[in-house]
This record gives C-alpha cells, structure tokens and sequence, in this order.
C-alpha cells in the first residue's frame, strides 16, 4: 500500500490540487477514483469517509493509525507539512499563504468550478446564474492579475501550496469560457507552474469521475 490514497477524480480542480502537490513532491502516493458523476460522493459508504460529501480526501496511512483529511486547502495544507515542501517557513508567509488559500476557496475556486460545472458539463447555457459566476470570476481573475504585478508567486519567493491551490481549476479556461488574453501576469504565472519539475495534468494524475462505458456526464 502507498503511503498515501487519495480519493480523487481528474474533472475535479479541488482534486488536481492535492494530486499535484503529490506529485511535485514525488511522493508515494495513490489514486482511489470517485465516479462522481453517477453519484457516489452521495452515497452512505462515501459520506462515512467524508460527511461533506465532497472530493478530494486525503488518507495517510501512518503507524499510528491511518489519518483522513478532507478539503483541499485543509490537505495542501498537511501535506506541506509533511512533506516539507510548498509551505511557509516564516510566520509572516503563514498568513499570506492562509490569506490566498481562504481567498481561493471563497472567490475564485469557489466562481470557477461552478462556473465550469454549469457551462461545460451541464450545459445550461448563458443563464443569470452563469453570468453572475462569470463576472464574479473575472473580479477575483484582476485581484490575482494585479497581485501578481512585478513578482513571481503568490504568497512568497517561490511557489507554495497558495499557487497550488489558485491554479487548480485556471488549466482548463475553454472549460471554463474564459481567456488570459487581459491577463498576462496570469498566464505568465501559469506557465511557470507548467514548467515546475514534476508538473503533470490532471488527466495524466488522475481517472475520470464519469463511466467509460457510458460516458455518463
């Protein structure tokens, strides 16, 4: 057994995140695919390892005991530690690390994947609900375009799990329905994240949520 299973699918930023980090990390780690799309983050056996419902979650099969944790800024997080690498090593990097992570989860993961959800799988089409994502995206998009003015990373000298984090879902922008060309600070930071050691897709980490045989959506 890997020191490390994660329950994970590729459609899913918040999953590509944590398998990144894995990854760049090199370390022993393996996938548990979540067929997300005909249900099962809904059902009881998925609820009692998660009672969010949600993915990723994280098992680290220690010597004492295996330890689950579950949401990805809450993995990046442990994982970091663990791994001793992509963390903060001042008190000050601590705070502005935490800062991006809460502001990814609440302002542009938190638009993005919705956004995503409802225009390229689901296919609702241009609706209020849509628009609103968008443009809530877009604003979150500026703040990181500016962040990023005449500096590398988010949150440090170097990459950490903030950049992990704000990235998971930006790979897939014509999923999306959005485009960098106003944003080359973004683009310029995304293809540095692209040439990290390591640096693999999600769909070369991780199997797909949806049945292969039906390709359920």
């Amino acid at each position: 057994m890997a020191e490390y299973t994660l329950h994970c699918f590729w459609e899913s930023g918040n999953a590509y995140k944590a398998a990144l980090l894995l990854e760049l990390c090199d370390a022993d780690w393996e996938v548990r695919r979540v067929a997300f799309f005909t249900g099962e983050t809904r059902r009881e056996p998925f609820r009692d390892l998660n009672v969010m419902g949600e993915v990723p979650v994280l098992e680290h099969h220690r010597d004492d005991g295996d330890f689950t944790v579950t949401q990805s800024g809450a993995i990046l997080t442990y994982l970091a530690r663990k791994l001793g690498r992509f963390g903060p090593e001042t008190e000050a990097e601590e705070f502005e690390v935490m800062r991006w992570l809460l502001f990814d989860s609440q302002k542009l993961s938190g638009y993005a994947g919705p956004l995503r959800f409802l225009r390229f799988f689901m296919k609702k089409g241009e609706t209020d609900e849509v628009q609103f994502l968008h443009a809530r995206l877009l604003t979150a998009l500026n703040i990181l375009e500016a962040r990023l003015e005449g500096r590398d990373w988010i949150a440090a000298d170097r990459p950490t799990i903030a950049d992990l984090a704000l990235c998971g879902y930006l790979f897939w922008p014509d999923q999306i329905g959005i485009t960098f060309d106003d944003l080359p600070n973004v683009s310029a930071w995304l293809a540095r994240i692209a040439a990290l050691p390591g640096y693999s897709r999600a769909e070369d980490l991780m199997p797909s949520g949806r049945e292969p045989d039906t390709a359920t959506a």
